[in-house]
């Protein structure tokens, strides 16, 4: 099957697409990555987005404008890559745009995405999977990282490996040998405190390539206030959210505390690279596979390998998938494998106690006829390289 996937994360910047050619062989998922693009969203669009995030409010017209117009632009995203390439696709997988995860305590109870695949239906006339988290937390699970599910397979192999996803909020994937239980959660803020600060401080909605936060000097004393937050103290599986790093977050927490803007900006991006690096590190790892916009961030990146030392850290371009379109090819595979009738979640990953096919299927145009349901495949084979990022 031809998938597309698309995905919209936590930093809110804009859609990736990915379509992927996707077969199962034996115990082997198999995907050739096609090509792959990001597309913004719309500036008033977006600002919309952030505005309904919490602690603001909102009305239940504008959510559901919002869930139209995000379903739109997401319905001319994917019929403009297909018909841009020339290719004729079997499947979408759209994640939608969260704009809340309702989490108590250590529990997971709820998640809302927005992105109405009915005008993506009514664009290609394909079959959509959407929602695709609800299913896990109703099973028991946290409904996140569900990148572990990619991870697990695709880094199966006799060493402890980390899979690191860098977006608005940092998740993490420790694969170990045949027979290890996958572990998989949220480590906190990776990108969503760094941009709503850079937002206040340069005006615009990030720090590009962590120029300035590279100027400014950790304030250990600002570090340790923010080292105080009590999620980095729970115990996996776990997810976070907008819902707690805020846009008010740090102000809330630095309260009486001057420290100039590009001194914020390293303290932030130093926060970011300890958290990951604590939590990655005790799991003893041999090497660390980042993907996700924070990449592009050389400060960020760097602090990571310093505070990783000796574990390798690479990115996920060395093992096949672009790091900025990764979570597009997760979508993709996540729809493939609902396709299949095979549960979209690695056993133990996300809390879940038992594993569930994900997500509700919108038909297309064609009858809908579902393969007879699979067994779960034991590795991800990734055959080349994308061709290319439009």
């Amino acid at each position: 099957m031809i998938v597309v996937g698309v995905m919209s994360g936590t930093s809110m910047d804009g859609l990736d697409v990915a379509v992927g050619d996707f077969t199962l062989d034996g115990t082997d998922v198999i995907v050739d990555p096609l090509f792959d693009t990001g597309i913004p969203w719309p500036e008033p669009l977006r600002a919309r987005l952030l505005s309904v995030l919490p602690p603001a409010r909102t009305t239940v017209d504008e959510m559901c404008a919002l869930d139209t117009e995000i379903g739109q632009s997401t319905a001319r995203a994917v019929a403009d890559v297909l018909a841009d390439n020339g290719v004729k696709a079997d499947l979408v997988a759209s994640h939608g745009q969260t704009v809340f995860h309702w989490v108590d305590g250590v529990r997971a109870l709820g998640t809302l995405q927005l992105g109405q695949p009915a005008w993506i239906v009514e664009a290609t006339g394909l079959p959509v999977v959407s929602d695709i988290r609800a299913r896990d937390i109703a099973a028991g699970g946290q409904g996140a990282p569900l990148a572990s599910t990619l991870d697990a397979l695709w880094l199966a192999g006799d060493s402890r490996r980390a899979a690191l996803n860098l977006g608005g909020i940092a998740n993490v994937t420790v694969v170990g040998a045949p027979g290890e239980p996958v572990v998989a959660f949220d480590t906190g803020p990776a990108n969503c405190l760094l941009d709503v600060a850079a937002e206040r401080i340069l005006g615009c909605g990030f720090d590009e390539d962590g120029r300035i936060a590279a100027t400014g000097t950790v304030r250990d004393d600002v570090l340790e206030l923010l080292l105080a937050e009590p999620y980095y103290g729970l115990d996996a599986p776990k997810s976070t959210g907008r819902e707690l790093f805020d846009r008010s977050y740090v102000a809330d927490r630095l309260v009486g505390v001057g420290v100039d803007g590009p001194d914020l900006l390293a303290t932030l991006t130093e926060l970011t690279a300890v958290t990951v690096a604590d939590a990655v590190r005790r799991l003893d790892v041999t090497e660390v596979v980042v993907s996700g916009g924070g990449v592009r961030n050389s400060t960020l990146m760097s602090a990571l390998r310093r505070r990783l030392a000796p574990t390798a850290v690479v990115t996920s371009a060395e093992r096949g998938l672009p790091p900025l379109s990764k979570e597009a090819y997760l979508v993709a595979l996540l729809g493939f494998l609902t396709w299949n009738q095979i549960p979209g979640v690695v056993p133990g990953a996300t809390g879940s106690p038992q594993p569930r096919v994900l997500g509700r299927i919108s038909p297309g145009d064609a009858p809908m006829r579902l393969p007879e349901p699979s067994e779960p495949p034991r590795r991800l084979v990734v055959r080349r390289k994308p061709l290319r990022r439009t």
